[in-house]
């Protein structure tokens, strides 16, 4: 009845039977409430019967949208705010149209849910750490839920992760004291090496005495090269017993 419909209103219902898509877009045909072809038509020019045939566009081209920021427990019960971004695309115009009913929405609502279940197995230190290995993660779960329905799951990225002020408070206070503890480790391990060398030196100086009046010397040449008016030098405890002894 539609063919001969269409024969018999032919000059005016050509309007109605002629469909165009776009490179980037499929159509999918339902005649009689029943897919007409496993494969979705398109791109270019095709007919349809008008009385019968009713069309559904797919538009083929990567989506992107924004994960809401979520708040997430994570396994050693820290709360974090985490939010992300997801790119899909529909490879099988047909699954996206006959398997689920708004198969963008779907992808949408299951990204957030597979954000809260990924991350709550992870702990905060592998959250800050591994964004790119935890990204994969969901990118595969995401593309092996999204299959059915005819969406593939390019990529994943995690945005930002916001830690509670109080907790970036603590962080702060633990990564100082941790530098001030490495700092006096390196303190006492100079004063180490340093007092070894001064031992080191005694040993030399006691076997040689004028090893010790050249080192007096040089005391004297580097107090008199800061220009100070007033001079101290010690003098040695040997020379007077010498002069002493000479005397007697």
């Amino acid at each position: 009845m539609s063919v001969i419909f269409v024969m018999v209103t032919f000059p005016l219902t050509i309007f109605f039977c002629v469909k165009i898509v776009k490179e980037y877009e499929r159509a999918v045909i339902f005649r009689l409430g029943r897919i007409t072809d496993k494969k979705a038509k398109g791109p270019g020019l095709f007919l349809i019967l008008p009385c019968t045939d009713n069309l559904v566009k797919v538009d083929l081209r990567t989506v992107s949208f924004e994960i809401p920021p979520q708040e997430i427990l994570t396994r050693d019960s820290v709360t974090v705010s985490v939010d992300g971004v997801v790119y899909f695309r529909v490879y099988c115009p047909i699954s996206a149209v006959a398997n689920v009913f708004n198969a963008h929405s779907s992808t949408r609502l299951l990204a957030q849910t597979t954000l809260r279940n990924v991350l709550g197995t992870k702990n905060l230190s592998e959250l800050l750490s591994d964004r790119e290995g935890i990204s994969l993660s969901m990118q595969e779960t995401l593309d092996d839920a999204t299959h059915p329905w005819g969406i593939k799951v390019e990529r994943v990225e995690i945005k930002d992760v916001k830690l509670p002020q109080q907790l970036q408070r603590a962080m702060a206070a633990e990564a100082e004291a941790s530098r001030e503890a490495r700092a006096k480790i390196i303190a006492a391990e100079g004063e180490m090496n340093a007092s070894r060398a001064l031992k080191e030196a005694s040993v030399v100086m006691s076997d040689s005495p004028c090893a010790l009046q050249l080192r007096y010397l040089q005391t004297l040449n580097t107090i008199a090269a800061e220009k100070n008016s007033t001079i101290i030098f010690p003098l040695p405890v040997d020379v007077i017993q010498h002069f002493m002894q000479w005397k007697a």
